[in-house]
């Protein structure tokens, strides 16, 4: 393609376009490993950030099941997931409305001329439901995007970025004209370890505690207007 974009920004999902939300996880653990969700027990690290096979893995063991039996159950799981993500469809909708300035920050940063995807520790299925909840059309480009589908590592997801745009686009992505906008500290060590751009939304993690990360920005939320120019500024370096 011979579209010469602005750069290109990569979306982390749960926490950053929409509220994250742990029941979907929790409905399709207890339903791939027949136990009741209220069995269901997160471990006590941190899930957000990470893909999802590796939280349902760690879940299943911190829920009683044995090792072996979870590692073999991720290969149910994802038709597991796709089926709740299906019926969850109005629920999702109505519990986890995209925060404010979602659809007019990715407007906004496309008339500026930046492709626009996502990386998420989401599998790709659960990702679509969600993104198609935002309304926003065909903007986002999810065929160049990564998901937990991809790499249970969070951190090899910005190689299939790469990859899949340049498929995609015929030319290299530039690493410093790569933006990933997150919202927790393992969005910010994802994005270091490729050389990307980070810009964090302090939707739910401090401030004071992303910026201790050392992101390039962080905005205390989407505003349309501070997020483009943070990013055109941070892109026109390179």
């Amino acid at each position: 393609m011979d579209k010469q974009d602005a750069g290109v920004v990569i979306w982390d999902v749960d926490g950053t376009l929409i509220p994250a939300d742990l029941r979907w996880l929790r409905r399709a653990v207890a339903q791939t490993y027949d136990i009741d969700e209220q069995a269901v027990r997160f471990p006590d690290k941190k899930v957000h950030g990470y893909t999802d096979e590796s939280i349902v893995v760690d879940t299943a063991v911190a829920s009683g099941i044995a090792a072996a039996d979870a590692e073999a159950g991720v290969t149910r799981f994802g038709g597991v997931l796709a089926e709740v993500m299906d019926a969850g469809r109005d629920e999702l909708a109505r519990v986890q409305p995209a925060y404010p300035g979602v659809a007019e920050s990715i407007a906004a940063l496309q008339q500026r001329g930046y492709v626009q995807t996502v990386l998420t520790g989401n599998l790709r299925y659960a990702a679509e439901v969600k993104i198609a909840s935002l309304g926003v059309g065909d903007v986002l480009d999810l065929g160049v995007g990564a998901y937990g589908s991809d790499d249970r590592d969070r951190f090899q997801l910005t190689a299939v970025v790469a990859q899949r745009y340049r498929e995609k686009y015929g030319r290299d992505l530039v690493p410093g004209r790569a933006v990933v906008v997150g919202d927790a500290p393992n969005d910010i060590a994802c994005a270091r370890n490729a050389g990307f751009r980070a810009v964090v939304i302090a939707h739910r993690v401090a401030r004071e505690e992303l910026a201790s990360h050392e992101p390039d920005a962080v905005l205390d939320r989407l505003d349309p207007g501070l997020l483009v120019s943070t990013i055109a500024g941070l892109t026109s370096e390179s």
